[in-house]
């Protein structure tokens, strides 16, 4: 599995208490429970996609890309935190073109 990480992470209020360790921990395949990343969507009907930590680093994901923008202490930080990225989303791009929005940003 390949993990790349947006250079403006979204990072959830309780996650950034622990934020590098979080980081470290999904780097080294040991994410802790509850946390979450939110990620592009996998399909073309979705902007985001929320995950368990925990499951990317499945074998059922091991050829899968990632591109993490946003980590969340529990999932219901990581529902506050996609709701960050898609007002931030839409209030800058006036639309809902999440490649153009990450481009912008890089």
């Amino acid at each position: 599995m390949k993990i790349s990480w947006y250079n403006r992470l979204y990072v959830g209020d309780k996650a950034k208490k622990k934020r590098y360790r979080i980081i470290q921990g999904i780097r080294k395949g040991k994410p802790g429970l509850d946390i979450y990343v939110i990620t592009p969507a996998s399909n073309g009907n979705n902007i985001l996609d929320i995950y368990p930590a925990a499951e990317i680093i499945s074998p059922f994901y091991k050829e899968k890309e990632f591109f993490i923008v946003g980590i969340a202490a529990d999932y219901w930080e990581a529902l506050e935190v996609a709701g960050r990225v898609i007002h931030d989303l839409y209030r800058k791009t006036e639309g809902f073109n999440l490649s153009d929005f990450l481009n912008r940003s890089r």
